[in-house]
């Protein structure tokens, strides 16, 4: 196969002798300051892709990049560099009584492929993470944003050439689709497998991968306004969930609200209503909203509407009368992602916290938070919305596995 030398050169990369901690930092933050020198090139080559994309194409929004934003994702690499290494680290210790002492030692996972579509931030941020946990990262952006990552690629190949670092560290395949087949079937090469984007995206690597996958989630999020919950900080949470930034995967899809309080819901709309939120609200939330909202927004949602990520400026509403049945809704549409209770009950936030089953559960706190860097982790290399080796936004610790060092004095095993 024509990718095979991708895929072997990313393998002789990863033999290389672990470096020193003070030299991972210097790349990191050397690929931070290049990235900031280059900024006028990366917007340039992004605006290459954004010029064939739709800007209505929910996918647009991330995409895009600004100033800001490569300030913010050279501020996160740098964040990364200076967070303490996993590697190395020791998990546990038994002395046994034949005097052989055994350990757990976190390692690298090993050669770490990630495929992505229109989000060219993942680019850095997966080489910021498997750079310092020593793992060597294959990248496969999709072919809407391959301008934009290949800038970015060539800045770190740049960084990593000065520091006389193998540039196969860090590979990004070519953006044909071929190359994801490949990359799906890179047995014996690839360690593991991390899709990035929609569902359908995160469906087609699961089915089709002979490689691990760790799933990272399309994010279905919901919000309960519980009868006891606080208008004030109901309608500052709701607003700020929804319309931060709605292309992110933790974007609020669903307000729930108990039906004593429908009364306050044009309240809790008001930003909403403001930003132009288009919402589809079951018939009991419709007519708490109807001459209340703008006539033009406001539509009876339909069962489709219920478990649907819109990536938009686009909401579902729906109503509850109890808990039990708020509970009930999330079991069934949650993509086990983020939800959020607003209340003022600690018994039912108690209850919320402990039996929604996703990957992040908040009380009285926007959603928008779940994100690798507001965790304290510098970045992620995605929310994993799976329970098998990792939950939640994964950073440096989620990129390691770890191995068993026995150490003895000449013992053998008698039978």
């Amino acid at each position: 196969m024509k990718y095979n030398t991708y895929f072997e050169n990313a393998l002789i990369a990863g033999r290389r002798p672990t470096l020193a901690p003070v030299i991972i930092n210097q790349v990191l933050y050397d690929v931070a300051a290049e990235a900031i020198a280059q900024t006028a090139h990366i917007l340039a080559e992004n605006r290459k892709d954004l010029d064939l994309m739709d800007p209505e194409d929910p996918k647009y929004d991330r995409l895009k990049l600004t100033v800001a934003r490569i300030e913010a994702i050279a501020g996160d690499i740098v964040n990364v560099a200076n967070l303490h290494s996993p590697l190395g680290k020791q998990l546990s210790e038994t002395h046994m009584p034949n005097g052989l002492s055994i350990s757990k030692i976190r390692v690298p996972l090993g050669v770490v492929g990630v495929i992505y579509e229109a989000r060219p931030n993942v680019t850095f941020d997966v080489f910021a993470l498997c750079f310092k946990t020593g793992n060597v990262s294959i990248l496969k952006g999709g072919s809407d944003a391959d301008h934009s990552n290949r800038a970015i690629i060539a800045v770190i190949h740049k960084v990593l050439q000065k520091h006389h670092i193998d540039v196969n560290v860090a590979t990004l395949l070519p953006a044909e689709r071929e190359a994801t087949a490949a990359l799906l079937n890179a047995i014996g090469y690839v360690d593991v497998l991390i899709p990035r984007g929609s569902q359908s995206l995160i469906n087609f690597v699961r089915d089709n991968s002979k490689v691990p996958v760790i799933e990272t989630g399309a994010g279905i999020v919901h919000t309960y306004f519980d009868e006891t919950g606080d208008l004030q900080k109901g309608t500052q949470i709701i607003a700020n969930a929804k319309t931060r930034r709605v292309s992110v995967c933790n974007a609020l899809d669903c307000l729930i609200i108990h039906a004593n309080r429908l009364n306050d819901l044009p309240q809790l709309s008001r930003i909403l209503n403001e930003k132009q939120v288009e919402l589809y609200a079951d018939e009991r939330a419709y007519a708490a909203l109807k001459g209340n909202y703008l006539e033009n927004l406001l539509h009876v949602a339909r069962p489709e509407h219920f478990g649907t990520e819109f990536l938009s400026m686009k909401m579902a509403i729906k109503t509850v009368d109890d808990f039990a049945q708020a509970l009930e809704h999330i079991a069934v549409n949650s993509s086990k992602h983020s939800e959020a209770i607003i209340s003022e009950d600690a018994e039912n936030i108690a209850r919320f916290l402990n039996d929604v089953d996703a990957a992040a559960v908040y009380a009285n706190v926007s959603t928008a938070f779940t994100d690798g860097a507001q965790f304290g982790l510098g970045a992620e290399i995605g929310i994993s919305t799976q329970k098998l080796h990792a939950r939640g936004p994964m950073g440096l610790e989620e990129l390691t596995s770890y191995k068993w060092v026995v150490k003895g004095d000449g013992q053998i095993r008698n039978s």
